[in-house]
């Protein structure tokens, strides 16, 4: 019965690496699965939609104001009221979704670069240049993104450029200082000294080995600096160094109001819960996303991962096994009679 099973290729076990669209759709339905992941989905495909419609078309131009229009509530014209100037409100929160979503998609990328090179140079082999690294970034840290932006505003006014920057670059170091554990844990691992002794590159070792294991910080990190980003193009909009005048966002349609919202309080509840519902689920959209690509946490993405058997050889192990038992059986019968 041994030899018989030992007959059989081991060619039965086909190890199938699962494409990136299998992986993606495993992921995307994990994420559904769970309530916080599916709402996640649903508010950021809705301001992704909302944002790509306002490019072409909203309800009422941006340059349309009407006087005798001026702090009407809302109504069948003008959805969500109109402000001091007779515009109407919904059609400047459409534009200024879409200014929000360029803000925090470029704010991530720009965070991630700069997170990313900090973090490389904190886990260098050079011990006076990791050190010197990690200095640098805890003084940078210090210094409130608001205070950079001011820095930025005074020599080229409040643009939305100088807002990305200051916001990437205090997002960056914080993502640095924060991944920098699970990246040296990783950097200091049998598997990395492995991997440069068989000549492996530091950038290969840094993206194919040390990423990887700080995959779960870095994403959260990513998306509390886009949640974040656009709680900042609020604030600093309101200080006039953000989004500048007469651009639509969400921290204009707030400024713009703010100061009467004790008599008109419609203008500012709008684009505040509009911000609030975007910021949370953006939050739980970084948790959602770090639970579904974790094999531990994802049983789904495992079973994608593991071996598979050719029908073929296992109808094969089937018919082996099948006749070795009967063998044994007959053998069995025949010591009995005996």
């Amino acid at each position: 019965m041994a030899r018989s099973n030992e007959a059989i290729s081991d060619s039965s076990v086909v190890v199938k690496r699962p494409s990136r669209w299998t992986r993606a759709r495993v992921v995307l339905s994990s994420m559904w699965a769970h309530g916080t992941g599916r709402f996640s989905l649903i508010v950021l495909g809705i301001w992704v939609v909302v944002a790509i419609v306002a490019i072409f078309w909203t309800p009422l131009p941006l340059n349309y104001s009407n006087g005798f229009e001026a702090w009407q509530g809302p109504s069948l014209r003008h959805w969500m009221g109109t402000d001091g100037t007779g515009a109407d409100a919904f059609s400047w929160l459409m534009s200024g979704s879409t200014v929000n979503l360029i803000i925090a998609v470029t704010t991530v990328l720009f965070t991630a670069v700069v997170g990313l090179l900090m973090g490389s140079i904190m886990v260098s082999r050079s011990t006076m240049l990791s050190h010197g690294a990690v200095v640098a970034t805890d003084a940078l840290i210090s210094v409130p993104t608001v205070l950079i932006a001011l820095m930025l505003a005074a020599p080229f006014g409040a643009t939305v450029k100088g807002m990305i920057f200051a916001c990437g670059l205090g997002y960056g170091l914080n993502l640095a200082r924060v991944a920098r554990p699970s990246m040296m844990l990783a950097a200091r691992s049998p598997y990395v000294e492995s991997a440069r002794a068989n000549g492996a590159s530091a950038v290969r070792v840094f993206f194919a080995h040390i990423i990887p294991n700080a995959k779960p910080v870095i994403i959260v990190q990513l998306s509390l600096s886009a949640a974040t980003s656009l709680l900042a193009e609020a604030g600093l909009t309101y200080l006039g160094i953000g989004v500048p005048s007469g651009e639509p966002s969400i921290g204009r349609s707030i400024s713009t109001s703010v100061g009467l919202i004790s008599i008109h309080p419609t203008t500012v509840i709008w684009p505040g819960l509009v911000a609030t519902v975007l910021v949370v689920a953006m939050n739980l959209f970084g948790d959602s996303l770090r639970d579904a690509l974790d094999p531990l946490r994802n049983p789904a993405l495992r079973r994608i991962g593991q071996p598979q058997h050719d029908q073929a050889n296992t109808a094969q192990h089937a018919s082996v096994d099948d006749i070795a038992t009967t063998t044994d059986m007959k053998e069995v019968q025949h010591a009995a009679h005996q």
